[in-house]
C-alpha cells in the first residue's frame, strides 16, 4: 500500500477474526454491529489488496526466473 503506513496481513487478519467472533455471537446492539461490520468490510479490502500486490510479485518473480516448469503443491494430511 502506498501510504506511510504499512499493512500488516496478520495483524488485519486476526483483528477480522475478532470481529467475526463479536458478530457471531449476536449480543451487539445493532448500531455496534453496524459499525463493527462497516470495519470488518475495511479489513478485508486491506487484505485483499495485499494479497493481490503479494501475487503480482510473485508473478513478476516466476517470468524473471524463465519458462521453469512449477508442480503443484500438496499438503501432506
Amino acid at each position: 500500500m502506498g501510504s506511510a503506513k504499512k499493512f500488516n496481513l496478520e495483524r488485519s487478519l486476526s483483528e477480522l477474526e475478532e470481529l467475526v467472533e463479536e458478530l457471531e455471537s449476536g449480543d451487539l446492539p445493532l448500531d455496534k454491529a453496524m459499525k463493527k461490520f462497516e470495519a470488518g468490510i475495511k479489513l478485508t479490502r486491506g487484505c485483499q489488496a495485499a494479497l493481490k500486490e503479494a501475487e503480482q510479485k510473485v508473478e513478476i518473480l516466476l517470468k524473471s526466473a524463465g519458462d521453469e516448469q512449477l508442480e503443484d503443491f500438496e499438503i501432506e494430511d
